[in-house]
């Protein structure tokens, strides 16, 4: 999860940073490598492409809601502001964050400027959504399950040397496995595994664009400005959420009257200012809950409640259980051996 003074607008850093390409698989229990939790509101400059490997995935993009199952996946362009809104028990996730430039070949390239640029510059499109169904999507869907093979087989192995900070306990146990009798997918050698992942990330966004140029159009100056606004409050909530705040001053961050602030939240994230603020408040307790050995009643101080009891209300609300209850389930979760590759395994 995201820590307190990180920023909303997330900097993704790069374990080789001549590859600039991170895979993240997530679980309601934790996150390989440690990185934002899902329950937080975002974006980045980065482009995602996220496959669901277990149970269902709900999210939000740019105030759309999704709901991915099994098999399918998701591309998020950059800059959009998006969650992860829920994942079913049991459920597990994969992303891959990446670079606009890494789709161009070279800066200034016809490519970049005539296939890249306008689509993530210009706010073209918020997501793309990928089903089995459809064909193209479906090879895309392929290309995807081989990239999560090539990190947990290949490139992890590679950047983490097995027991690195951010990748827990013995490699071996979280291998995919290997394409066997009948597959057609040939082994990928260890030093051309970064190079096949690019190619596969390339080839996903040109069936992107492919098939979807006709339908893709420019976002509007009014929805950009809405975008950029959303932003700013965000981040004044992010920066202060500790401290009391009025909604006077989130529209303030923005320079917008209190009345379009809170059509802002509503049109773009289904919350009202003040939900958004005890939701974040509350993710914030989340963390500090199984990240600390704090009390409640010092952990809902720093999360910017008058009073434990208040804390306590909203924490049970949001969550089902206690804030007790949910730091001994999350510290029993993390107990079991961890559990990263799929349910051949």
């Amino acid at each position: 999860m995201i820590h307190p003074n990180q920023s909303l607008h997330e900097v993704n850093r790069y374990k080789d940073s001549a590859f600039p390409v991170g895979m993240y698989v997530v679980t309601r229990a934790q996150i390989i490598p440690h990185g934002r939790g899902y329950m937080d509101l975002h974006w980045h400059e980065e482009l995602q492409l996220t496959y669901v490997t277990d149970g269902t995935l709900e999210l939000q993009v740019n105030g759309a809601g999704y709901r991915l199952e099994k098999g399918e996946g998701i591309l998020i362009n950059r800059n959009f502001v998006h969650i992860t809104t829920g994942l079913t028990d049991g459920g597990k996730y994969v992303s891959f964050n990446f670079p606009d430039k890494l789709l161009g070949f070279f800066p200034g390239s016809r490519m970049e400027r005539e296939d890249v640029l306008p689509y993530t510059s210009q706010y073209a499109f918020p997501a793309v959504v990928f089903k089995p169904e459809i064909r193209w999507q479906r090879e895309i869907l392929e290309s995807l399950e081989e990239m999560r093979e090539l990190f947990l087989n290949e490139i992890w192995r590679e950047d983490f040397d097995g027991s690195s900070e951010g990748y827990p306990g013995a490699l071996e146990r979280h291998r995919a496995p290997q394409t066997q009798g009948g597959g057609s997918r040939e082994s990928c050698p260890a030093r051309r595994a970064k190079y096949r992942a690019a190619v596969l990330i390339t080839g996903i966004w040109y069936q992107v664009i492919a098939h979807l140029e006709d339908r893709l159009e420019g976002a509007s100056k009014g929805s950009v400005r809405k975008q950029e606004r959303l932003q700013a409050m965000l981040s004044f909530i992010h920066d202060n959420y500790m401290n009391p705040i009025r909604l006077q001053e989130i529209a303030a961050a923005a320079s917008v009257s209190e009345g379009e602030c809170c059509r802002c939240f509503r049109e773009m994230i289904r919350k009202s200012p003040n939900q958004y603020l005890v939701a974040y408040r509350i993710s914030r307790g989340i963390e500090l809950l199984g990240s600390t050995e704090k009390s409640v009643t010092e952990i809902a101080q720093e999360a910017g409640f008058n009073d434990a009891s208040h804390f306590i209300q909203y924490f049970k609300k949001q969550t089902g259980m206690t804030p007790r209850e949910y730091r001994n389930h999350i510290l029993g979760k993390r107990a079991q051996k961890p559990y990263v590759g799929n349910g051949n395994q």
